[in-house]
């Protein structure tokens, strides 16, 4: 089937990945028998797994929430797990596992991205949670105050007051020449930093809009941050998973005052799907985050565990294949996505260029507190669609809908034509 935008040449079909994802090189196991396996997935079959993300709904729900994917588990990966549990390898962190995984996320830095990593200032971590309380904790001066640019990944907001900790909030700026449809506002995080901010959240590339930052915007920011000598994280997690067309670059990597300033978040929890097994990495660049590492000892790896290491290490260095496959479905899916959207009057919608969620400007259905009737649009949705996605108003962006596409095309398609009738049902409000 072929929209009105496919017609014209603007929007790949969604069986139809770009030239770059469908030349890949081929892994263990056959795209077609890839795909025939996730799209065989039911909704009771995602339930019954017991994972977090179709563990909440009920039946008859549709999971777009969380960010986990319902893709099989990497071959090299799970070979990998077999073997250490056979052996008995679930204790406490040992040297030798953790040399492994710092080697394997420098090789892959190096590889995929250009960056010559020493595998020395590669920390262990129990997520990128735990990474940004690392930065947060040892880096923030007394009474510093954190930089957030939003929309935001929810627990970037919710957390850091928890830890009593202010948060100095800067929106992106809407531009449709930038990837993702949004770049930073330079001005706002420069006023930021000179009202007492002084450590900056980078997400690159940036959950929930899908945008890959290039060069030239990290080094405007390198700018901005070493004026007010400032501090970054950065949380690229996401990185992995960027499509054709498209190129990651570490913020860290762009200069020697960016390394100086930063500690960088990596993982392979997103790209390969291992967030239950609690493994991330610090790269830790910076003479203030490395004395900070050097004060906490084996403490700064806390909460990192063995076979999550053991997972992202075999990710790391076999998983490659496997990726390829799982970008090209993902692919598939944000065209498919992108196909049933754009015939939605009053839906703002742009691919992707990173990530697998679609962030959905819904604001011409709702008012401006992001309610429908009264009940917030992500709930409404819920109520009247069974879709279980995240509310814009958790990401510090009232009216918008973070969809998480990573699922059997099958189950999106079915999302799609829910999403169109219950905003059918609705009047637009602008």
């Amino acid at each position: 089937m072929h929209s009105a935008a496919n017609a014209q040449g603007d929007l790949p079909a969604a069986d139809a990945p770009t030239a770059d994802a469908a030349t890949a090189d081929a892994a263990p196991t056959a795209a077609e028998d890839f795909d025939e396996q996730l799209d065989a997935l039911s909704a009771e079959t995602l339930r019954g797994r017991g994972g977090l993300k179709w563990a909440i709904t009920q039946p008859g729900e549709l999971a777009a929430w969380i960010a986990e994917m319902d893709v099989p588990m990497a071959p090299p990966i799970s070979a990998a797990l077999h073997r250490s549990i056979d052996d008995g390898a679930v204790g406490y962190l040992p040297p030798a596992a953790a040399e492994a995984f710092a080697g394997a996320v420098a090789r892959f830095e190096a590889e995929k991205f250009g960056w010559n990593v020493d595998p020395d200032a590669v920390v262990p971590q129990a997520d990128v949670l735990a990474a940004l309380e690392l930065a947060v904790r040892r880096l923030l001066p007394p009474g510093g105050k954190l930089i957030l640019p939003t929309p935001a990944y929810m627990p970037f907001l919710s957390l850091p007051p928890l830890w009593g900790i202010e948060v100095l909030t800067v929106g992106l700026l809407p531009d449709p020449e930038a990837s993702g449809g949004y770049r930073l506002d330079l001005d706002g995080i420069d006023a930021a930093f000179a009202a007492g901010g002084a450590l900056l959240v980078l997400c690159n590339p940036y959950n929930p809009v899908g945008k890959v930052f290039g060069r030239g915007e990290l080094a405007a920011l390198t700018e901005v941050v070493d004026r007010h000598g400032g501090q970054v994280f950065a949380d690229e997690i996401w990185a992995p998973l960027v499509y054709p067309g498209n190129s990651h670059v570490p913020y860290a990597s762009t200069s020697a005052a960016a390394a100086e300033h930063t500690i960088t978040a990596v993982s392979a929890s997103k790209a390969w799907n291992l967030p239950g097994l609690k493994t991330a990495a610090a790269i830790v660049t910076g003479t203030a985050g490395r004395a900070a590492v050097g004060e906490l000892g084996d403490f700064a790896a806390h909460g990192a565990a063995l076979p999550g290491l053991v997972a992202n290490t075999a990710a790391f260095n076999q998983g490659g294949p496997w990726l390829r496959h799982t970008l090209r479905y993902l692919d598939g899916n944000r065209n498919l996505l992108a196909q049933r959207l754009a015939g939605l009057a009053g839906v703002g919608f742009r691919r992707p260029d990173a990530t697998y969620l679609a962030w959905l400007d819904l604001r011409a259905f709702s008012a401006p507190d992001g309610t429908v009737r009264g009940t917030p649009i992500g709930a409404y949705l819920r109520e009247r669609a069974g879709i279980v996605a995240v509310d814009g108003t958790d990401c510090g962006a009232p009216g918008f809908l973070r969809l998480n596409f990573a699922m059997p095309r099958p189950l999106l398609a079915e999302l799609a034509d829910r999403l169109a009738t219950a905003l059918d049902d609705l009047p637009r409000t602008a």
